[in-house]
């Protein structure tokens, strides 16, 4: 009977589609291929079939015309070609070669064996070939995956009237499907129809195939609805073809349907639908079908293990995967090649070493795809001689180069900072498309070697290859690294030119790079065009405004990204506890220290490092302390941070016996530790410690002194009266001093009035950095402090020729979340009434217990009672009278400025905490002053 759709369709179609095959063509070099083409595999030999020959040798045997058809097709099944061969030369020897039969059994054999070349031979020197030497000749090449060859064959058996069958339709279809000819598919189609094998259930399941894999599934699956009686092999068949066009939802469903309908799956349909669950990555699913595997015994089939192992490994269930993998009495490349993988997915990286040792050891050797995995587990451990060693053996395999192995290649080297073996694998590719170009620039950029990778940009750029949003997100963490703001912009154009400007990573990217490059607004503008922003786009601004000094704004932002439903992560946690230590923030420090535990980032090292360094920068070393000790895997950071932050508040001592600690726990420090031990000396004027420290950086720990370890051992013998020490140090540096080594010795000559030494540090500094003001200030300070007034005029008739403008004393405070800031004699605050009267009443107070201003300190041509009022409207007693009035009695008063807190504030702020029984915490430009019962914790030696 045959199947209403197609009956349907015959009309439509039998004049057009069976007639036409003339328009079916191919260029004729193609027909020569085809009757030429060899394939090589891999041939088992059948022992009966040995014994058989043996004995024919021997002549102990004579076959008849049935024994070798039955030899033949032994040899046929177990694709035993050299026994079938020598059947064939004693086939020919008894002069049956011409039997059509036999011939039939040959071309078969040479057809399944993929040698076409002598089925091609034998087809043509047949009189009158019929549809099975045919059949088989098509069956050969479709099962070869040859489309191209398998049509060309049945379009030769066609022009010469043989009619097709049920058994030669569903390889003539097969090829179709091969090469997704569905043009061609069609006709076979219509000649189906006409000649009534529709309702056949092989061709009618090769045909819903057919047009599954030509993506048209409305058609398929109107033609297997229609199939009369649907068997499980229709059903998979049809959801198959759904999985192998990524419709894996759909196949399920599929499958679905199949068991509600009464048919039982079998090990083929659990195959193919735990792939589904693979693409979908639903292991619920997944674990289901496994339920299926187990009941219906189909546990131990090899597919259904495989597609086990690798679905449990794709999902994340590594340990499941493990445990089928276990049970897999002998498992072949593909299992191996599946759990291994699953591995390196989730980042397993030493389990997939250990298997791949594992695999060695059970005889079985790696193929190109386990060795690819293997490189990308060597790339994440930073294994280099391994990777090699990997690299030797991929050498070592008789392929083809592989691309994909290449980019890996390039990819290991990359991450073990190999620049060199990388570059050479690129060089050495045949082909190169931009994924490889990627791989390499994106190694250059990992290593820092950004200059280079923006180099090989240009050249991908000049050779037309083209780029994607990960070339240009690539080049954009080269141009942050290089703050090369020009070559931001040109990359900016490109990408809104070639269509990249919304693309997430790209706005990210730009985002990032305009804020390193410190054009806060460029950033801001792209930040705000994004379409829609995701949790990377925030972090990214929210970051450069962090690193901008622009914490007010970062924090702003992370309320209007709380409010779209954002989560935050550790990343924008740690940017907002810098802002708060920027800005001093403390209050607004503790909040974020609260989301941080309310979302579980207290075991993240970025966010316990930027907590430590927060509330030490906010003046609460206690609280950093705390912070410190619940950080479960100390790193370099972490102790640096809290070195330095011990440094800055006078706690040198406490600094150095932390650095000890480090040290006995194994951490070994780098420059940035031993600046932070070298200031925590100066701050406690340990000169005899830092002379130990700075001199053994070398030896002990393998740091080469740079400018800040000079910088801080110059400050601090400087601070300690060694002039003469701390000018031999500068004379005898390896490298030309910088501005911070100047600047230490003009503040050293500022404390102890040397008028030519400040002279000289001064001279330099005018030419290292000629904008500063902060030099012309310390200079003016020195011949001021020695009553050389006209000294005094001379650097103010410097600064103003040189249009250098001082830079005013700035300083911040807290109050219920909110930050204030206060300039010297400012009165634009809503309550300066009230501080001005606080500081009035302060200012009586202070006299009464012995305060004397030192107006010697201010540069000011004016009268004594002038420079009095000047000195009592600075800007940090201004923030502390406003602390006094709006905060609560008791609470600690935590203030920040911007310059060096002066010797009259600081005296001051002694008289005040003593007064009102408050403690007051300045953090000034170089350390931490904490104000409590009349005196400091620096000791008056800042």
């Amino acid at each position: 009977m045959k199947l209403p759709r197609l009956r349907s369709l015959q009309t439509s179609i039998h004049q057009q589609l069976y007639p036409p095959f003339k328009t079916f063509t191919y260029f004729p070099h193609f027909l020569h291929y085809a009757k030429l083409i060899q394939t090589s595999t891999r041939f088992s030999e059948n022992p009966e079939t040995i014994s058989i020959l043996s004995l024919i040798e021997k002549g102990n045997f004579t076959p008849t015309s049935i024994s070798f058809s039955k030899l033949l097709s032994q040899c046929c099944t177990t694709k035993s070609l050299s026994p079938g061969m020598q059947v064939h030369a004693h086939i020919t020897k008894s002069g049956l070669s011409e039997d059509p039969k036999i011939r039939n059994h040959i071309i078969n054999l040479y057809s399944k064996c993929r040698v076409f070349g002598y089925a091609r031979k034998l087809l043509e020197e047949s009189p009158e070939p019929d549809l099975v030497s045919w059949s088989s000749l098509i069956s050969g090449y479709a099962q070869s995956g040859l489309g191209e060859e398998a049509l060309l064959a049945f379009l030769e058996m066609h022009l010469l009237g043989v009619k097709c069958n049920e058994f030669t339709f569903p390889s003539v279809l097969k090829a179709c499907s091969i090469i997704k000819d569905l043009r061609v598919g069609m006709q076979v189609h219509g000649i189906v129809v006409v000649t009534g094998f529709e309702s056949d259930e092989f061709v009618a399941n090769t045909l819903v195939v057919l047009y599954a894999k030509c993506s048209k599934f409305t058609d398929s699956r109107r033609l297997f609805d229609e199939i009369p009686d649907r068997n499980v092999v229709s059903w998979n068949a049809l959801f198959s073809c759904y999985v192998q066009s990524d419709y894996c939802g759909e196949a399920v469903s599929l499958f679905q349907e199949m068991v509600s309908s009464g048919i039982k799956p079998n090990e083929f349909s659990l195959s193919s639908i735990l792939n589904a669950c693979t693409g979908l990555g639903n292991g619920s699913q997944g674990r289901k079908i496994h339920g299926y595997l187990i009941k219906l015994g189909y546990e131990l089939d090899p597919f259904s293990a495989n597609a086990l192992v690798d679905m449990y490994a794709k999902v994340g269930d590594l340990e499941d995967a493990i445990a089928v993998f276990k049970k897999i009495v002998q498992p072949d490349i593909v299992s191996w090649n599946s759990v291994i993988a699953g591995c390196v997915l989730h980042e397993y990286y030493d389990w997939a070493l250990e298997l791949l040792g594992e695999m060695k050891r059970s005889g079985i050797y790696p193929n190109m795809f386990t060795l690819s995995s293997a490189l990308k587990a060597c790339a994440g451990m930073g294994l280099k001689e391994l990777g090699k060693q990997l690299h030797s053996s991929l050498l070592k395999i008789d392929i083809d180069p592989d691309f994909y192995v290449g980019v890996g290649l390039i990819d290991m080297y990359s991450k073990c900072n190999l620049m060199e073996d990388a570059r050479m694998v690129y060089n050495l590719m045949p082909e190169k498309d931009l994924i490889a170009w990627n791989a390499v620039i994106s190694g250059y950029s990992q290593n820092g070697e950004d200059r280079e990778a923006l180099s090989l940009f240009v050249e991908l750029y000049k050779e037309g290859i083209g780029f994607n949003q990960t070339t240009l997100s690539t080049i954009l963490k080269s141009t942050a690294s290089l703050q090369v703001v020009n070559v931001c912009k040109q990359v900016h154009a490109l990408s809104v030119k070639s269509g990249f400007q919304s693309d997430t990573y790209v706005v990210n990217s730009l985002t990032d790079a305009y804020g390193k490059c410190s054009h806060i607004n460029d950033a801001e503008r792209v930040f705000k065009e994004c379409p829609v922003g995701d949790l990377v786009s925030f972090t990214s601004m929210i970051t450069a405004y962090a690193q901008y000094g622009q914490g007010e704004e970062a924090l702003k932002l992370y309320f209007e990204m709380q409010n779209t439903g954002l989560k935050p992560d550790s990343f924008v946690c740690s940017s907002l506890l810098n802002a708060c230590a920027n800005l001093s923030a403390y209050e607004q420090g503790k909040q974020v220290h609260v989301h941080v535990l309310k979302f579980g980032f207290m075991s993240d090292i970025f966010a316990g490092n930027s907590l430590v360094n927060m509330y030490a920068r906010c003046g609460s070393i206690n609280d950093a302390s705390r912070a410190f000790s619940e950080i479960p895997m100390k790193g370099i950071v972490s102790w640096s941070a809290m070195i330095g932050g011990l440094a800055q508040h006078g706690h040198g001592k406490e600094a150095l016996q932390l650095f000890n600690q480090m040290l006995k726990d194994g951490v070994s420090p780098n420059h940035v530790t031993l600046v932070s031990v070298l200031c925590a000396c100066n701050h406690a004027g340990l000169v005899t410690e830092a002379k130990k420290y700075f001199e053994s950086m070398k030896d002990l720990y393998g740091i080469e002194p740079m400018q800040e370890h000079y910088a801080c051992m110059i400050d601090l013998l400087g601070r300690a009266g060694k002039l003469d020490e701390a000018t031999d140090l500068v004379n005898t540096m390896p490298f030309e001093a910088n501005a911070s080594v100047w600047g230490a010795l003009l503040g050293a000559a500022r404390i102890h009035k040397n008028i030519e030494l400040g002279r000289h540090a001064a001279e330099m500094l005018f030419i290292l950095e000629p904008e500063k003001s902060g030099t012309h200030v310390l200079l003016a300070n020195i011949y001021a402090s020695a009553g050389k007034w006209e000294n005094v005029a001379k650097v103010r008739r410097l600064m103003k020729d040189s249009k250098v403008k001082k830079e005013p004393g700035m300083s911040w405070i807290e109050v219920k979340d909110k930050v204030y800031t206060f300039l010297v004699g400012d009165r634009s605050h809503s309550r300066s009434e009230e501080i001005y009267a606080k500081l009035d009443e302060l200012s009586e107070l202070m006299n009464r217990a012995g305060y004397v201003p030192m107006v010697e300190i201010d540069l000011h041509d004016v009268e004594r009672s002038e420079k009095e009022l000047l000195l009592y409207h600075h800007s940090e007693k201004l923030a502390v009278a406003f602390g006094l009035i709006a905060t609560p009695p008791g609470a600690p008063i935590r203030v920040k400025k911007n310059l060096r807190v002066c010797v009259d504030c600081h005296t001051a702020l002694k008289f005040i905490c003593k007064i009102v029984s408050r403690e007051i915490i300045v953090r000034d430009v170089n350390r931490f002053h904490h104000f409590r019962d009349g005196s400091c914790s620096c000791g008056d030696y800042w």
